[in-house]
């Protein structure tokens, strides 16, 4: 029988991130042949990565990386089945080391049939499923270049990257601002300009049937009804329905008597409070239309023309 040392374990733990005992075991089983306990370890992976591959991987790590110039960044989910795991720092430590890798590639596909150190990614994270014994993958994926690119990340929970026109002095400031805010808010496309007309359409349509139900439901108990929207987003908002916006908060307050010549500073609050009410889709989606998360008084819009840069492109990762 082969004689296996501390260093022997320790090696094979350095390159299979197995524990002490599954090492000593495999190389017991291998005769001291560092090769055959590697290919020991990776063939009991398999086998656990088998018997878990219906488990959910809803924990894990989201992490980021951006290269050296700031010109490309790169954010990853490392999914596991725990909390617990997923705040292991050898785990962390592992998902920060894929993410590093994952910039040179531009799927997912591509990443997983990458080298890792003689082996695929898909390959080593098999080997990962049987040294830890949950399962292990990779979830969100996600690439963005840019003139500047900046990311931020929530708690190893979600993460995200912001690009922007132009390699200004507070770069780092506003990406990571506006990733904060896409992490924070998600968001689908830019600015409203971007919807398509039948999407809206679609979208109001389906959140009035929504009301209309629950307004039944609450008629029969005598709840307060909800009220049912006209519009959902300022690409509804012709120049004719602000105007009959306006009219309407100069009827409602003649009608509670309120004098005219107060009117002029109150009924530009009343027809910003209407646009307010009625692009819920742009607030929920649009992201420079949202209300900043760092100051509500103001939307992301406007925080960014205050930089003389545009944002042109954004990507978000969440576990989950």
């Amino acid at each position: 029988m082969a004689t296996i040392t501390a260093a022997d374990v320790n090696k094979l733990r350095q390159s299979t991130g197995a524990g002490m005992m599954d090492c000593k075991k495999a190389l017991v089983e291998a005769e001291g042949d560092f090769d055959k306990a590697i290919q020991i370890l990776r063939e009991k992976g398999q086998k656990v990565a088998a018997n878990r591959s219906d488990r959910e991987s809803s924990e894990g790590a989201a992490v980021s990386f951006i290269n050296a110039d700031n010109t490309k960044g790169a954010i990853i989910t490392l999914n596991c089945e725990t909390d617990f795991v997923g705040k292991n720092e050898a785990f962390v430590t592992l998902a920060k080391d894929l993410v590093e890798r994952a910039i040179n590639f531009s799927s997912k596909e591509e990443f997983l049939a990458s080298d890792f150190n003689g082996i695929t990614v898909a390959e080593k994270l098999i080997e990962q499923t049987g040294v830890i014994g949950e399962k292990i993958e990779i979830g969100g994926f996600e690439i963005l270049e840019g003139a500047f690119v900046g990311s931020y990340v929530h708690v190893n929970k979600i993460a995200a990257l912001t690009a922007i026109s132009s390699p200004i002095a507070n770069a780092e400031t506003l990406t990571k601002d506006v990733s904060m805010q896409v992490a924070s808010m998600g968001a689908d496309t830019l600015s409203y300009k971007d919807f398509d007309p039948a999407f809206v359409e679609s979208e109001l349509a389906a959140r009035i049937a929504v009301i209309e139900k629950d307004n039944e439901e609450a008629k029969r108990l005598g709840k307060t009804l909800k009220n049912v929207p006209k519009y959902i987003s300022f690409s509804q908002l012709t120049p004719e329905v602000l105007k009959q916006a306006e009219e309407d908060a100069k009827a409602e307050l003649k009608a509670e008597g309120k004098p005219e010549q107060i009117w002029d500073k109150i009924i530009p609050g009343k027809v910003q409070r209407f646009i307010s009410d009625n692009t819920t889709l742009d607030q929920e989606k649009a992201l420079l239309d949202q209300n900043f998360i760092k100051d509500d008084s103001k939307k992301v819009g406007d925080y960014v023309k205050g930089f003389n840069v545009e944002i042109t492109g954004f990507k978000r990762v969440t576990l989950g």
